[in-house]
């Protein structure tokens, strides 16, 4: 029986490790900023999803010298499923939870994302949120009047539209606009371009103004355009 319990008996080296690598991940409470990176997880939007999970260590890369992140991954999916994550505040865990989902046929579910980003900021402040998505099905003053209820707690939304749906334009634009957040628009897989974009959303959620114009000037292009559109935004 004893030698049965040895064999499974972690060594002094496993431990060790484990407790080394367990140090090196910061409590929530000991990180600056906090983002939520809300993603349309319907069917079509698979290839972005993965390239999402691919990139999204840029966001605690950009940040680590700011303080660090939290990032609370949101998604929607099939019919009206709707998933918030814990926070997170290692590119690790973030993509551990993104590589366990996969996208189902739905409609979009924009307004609840702004209504529950709002809910988050209520508890706790919320740095910024990050909306990637490709179109738009919902009543544009229902969503139009959860981004004003999100832009009173101070929460600037950062409108990410992958391809050229008008609709969406238009509807991503003015949540933009309301939240005095950002839009920008990326071509489907452009990884770079979606990469650059989650840094500036994450310099922002980290560091404030300061911290995405200092990354701004650094990129420039997309980047740099993002960077004095907030700066301009009181």
């Amino acid at each position: 029986m004893a030698k049965n319990l040895s064999t499974t008996r972690s060594s002094s080296k496993q431990i060790d490790a484990f407790l080394s690598n367990a140090a090196k991940v910061p409590a929530l409470n000991q990180v600056k900023g906090r983002l939520i990176f809300a993603i349309d997880a319907t069917m079509s939007r698979q290839p972005t999803w993965d390239r999402a999970s691919e990139i999204q260590s840029e966001m605690f890369n950009i940040a680590q010298s700011m303080g660090g992140l939290a990032v609370q991954l949101v998604f929607f999916r099939g019919a009206g499923e709707f998933e918030s994550s814990p926070w997170a505040t290692t590119p690790a865990a973030l993509a551990d939870r993104m590589r366990s989902v996969t996208c189902r046929s739905g409609f979009t579910q924009l307004h609840r994302v702004l209504t529950h980003a709002a809910d988050e900021a209520k508890r706790a402040k919320v740095g910024a949120l990050v909306y990637v998505g490709d179109c738009f099905e919902e009543n544009p003053d229902l969503v139009a009047s959860a981004a004003g209820k999100l832009a009173l707690l101070g929460v600037p939304a950062f409108m990410f539209h992958e391809g050229h749906h008008p609709n969406a334009e238009a509807v991503f634009r003015e949540v933009a606009r309301l939240t005095k957040g950002v839009y920008a628009q990326f071509d489907e897989g452009s990884a770079r371009r979606l990469k650059e974009l989650l840094g500036a959303a994450a310099a922002y959620a980290a560091g404030g103004e300061v911290a995405l114009r200092e990354y701004g000037e650094r990129m420039g292009g997309e980047v740099l355009r993002i960077a004095h559109s907030m700066s301009g935004k009181k």
